[in-house]
């Protein structure tokens, strides 16, 4: 068992989170004070940083409270014109809700659908974008969190700007962990949120985007609350959010953003994230797990696990065992075959995990279950 009173959270979000982050929270500030808005000015630059771009080089960030979802419907529901056409690149369940995000909103779509385990090719979007000339816009997941995969977002980037498409990753799960380049990638919109890989707590997402692009989206919006242009202009007029804040995440990110350059930026913190996949791989695989994913597709920020073919293996009392063990981690979402994840990311260390695979074992044992370790996919 664990000396914390909290259960060590191998999820893809909420995560675990610092004690100093949390501490940050352990204060009221007022919306509209002169400390608060200088944390948000300063919050919305170094976001840029951490994207390789700039307001004199063009872009803009912009916080919109709520959950990642809440980030991708607003660039979703208001960079697309009236006569817009989104193309949504699909391998996995985020994909899968940005569609159905375009089709609420009754904006024009199609969808190029790839197996879940599968990067999709470019083959097939280079065809798509050239047969279909009224497309306007492109949509992908970076890292698909259904898997864990990691699609080629630069790739598909200069296909976008070839055939003059404005490009939109979401980038929930990588962003702080993988090196992200937008100028380089083509990128308009990038949406990520703020308790993910900057391991901050949950409230906001946020939208990293060329200012082309977002004045553009002035007088598009299909919503009132998640209209992108006005949330920048209100807080590029005043540093005021049109409603209130998420005062105490917006305290927590900040404080975690300081953590994240002392950890030596995004290339320090993918060291441990990929340190924490390394031991989580080889200590599974000795136990008997297989992996879902081809070793050429993978990331480091979470990984899927087929359920063992074992027929003592109840995912609910397996679920159930570690947490009471203190160690939570998440069921799986394929359309095809039975899995389970575990997250590499969050204020967790190659230790925890050690320390989770012993949880594991030790579950195994008191279910009677031996995997054979004999034959492993790679």
């Amino acid at each position: 068992m664990l000396n914390s009173a909290d259960k060590l959270l191998f999820t893809p979000g909420p995560l675990t989170t610092s004690r100093t982050v949390k501490e940050a929270m352990l204060r009221d500030l007022g919306s509209r004070d002169t400390e608060f808005i200088s944390t948000v000015q300063l919050i919305r630059k170094e976001l840029l940083e951490l994207g390789n771009v700039s307001k004199e080089a063009g872009y803009e960030s912009v916080i919109i409270q709520g959950s990642g979802s809440f980030g991708i419907e607003a660039v979703i529901s208001s960079a697309l014109p009236a006569d817009g056409n989104l193309l949504i690149v699909i391998n996995g369940v985020y994909g899968e809700r940005i569609a159905k995000m375009a089709s609420i909103h009754h904006i024009p779509n199609s969808r190029l659908v790839f197996d879940e385990n599968e990067v999709p090719d470019m083959g097939a979007i280079r065809e798509e974008l050239k047969e279909d000339k009224s497309i306007t816009h492109l949509a992908v997941v970076h890292c698909e969190t259904t898997t864990g995969i990691i699609n080629p977002i630069t790739d598909i980037g200069n296909l976008c700007a070839e055939f003059g498409v404005k490009y939109i990753v979401d980038a929930m799960s990588s962003f702080g962990a993988y090196r992200v380049d937008l100028a380089a990638s083509h990128i308009d919109f990038l949406i990520s949120s703020s308790n993910k890989c900057i391991e901050g707590v949950p409230g906001f997402s946020f939208v990293i985007v060329k200012k082309d692009s977002l004045l553009a989206c002035e007088n598009q919006a299909r919503t009132l609350s998640l209209d992108l242009y006005a949330q920048w202009r209100g807080l590029e007029n005043d540093g005021q959010f049109r409603f209130t804040p998420p005062t105490h995440a917006i305290l927590a990110f900040a404080q975690a953003l300081k953590e994240l350059k002392k950890e030596g930026g995004v290339e320090g913190r993918a060291l441990r994230y990929q340190k924490n996949y390394k031991t989580l791989s080889e200590g599974m695989k000795a136990l008997g797990f297989i992996e879902y994913l081809d070793h050429a597709n993978k990331g480091y920020i979470i990984t899927c696990f087929h359920y063992p073919d074992h027929p003592a293996f109840n995912f609910k009392e397996f679920y159930s065992s570690l947490s009471d063990k203190g160690f939570v981690i998440y069921p799986g979402k394929l359309s095809k075959v039975d899995c389970f994840r575990i997250g590499n990311i969050g204020r967790i260390t190659d230790t925890d995990i050690s320390n989770l695979l012993s949880a594991i074992k030790a579950t195994l044992i008191t279910q009677s279950i031996q995997l054979s370790t004999s034959s492993q996919k790679i």
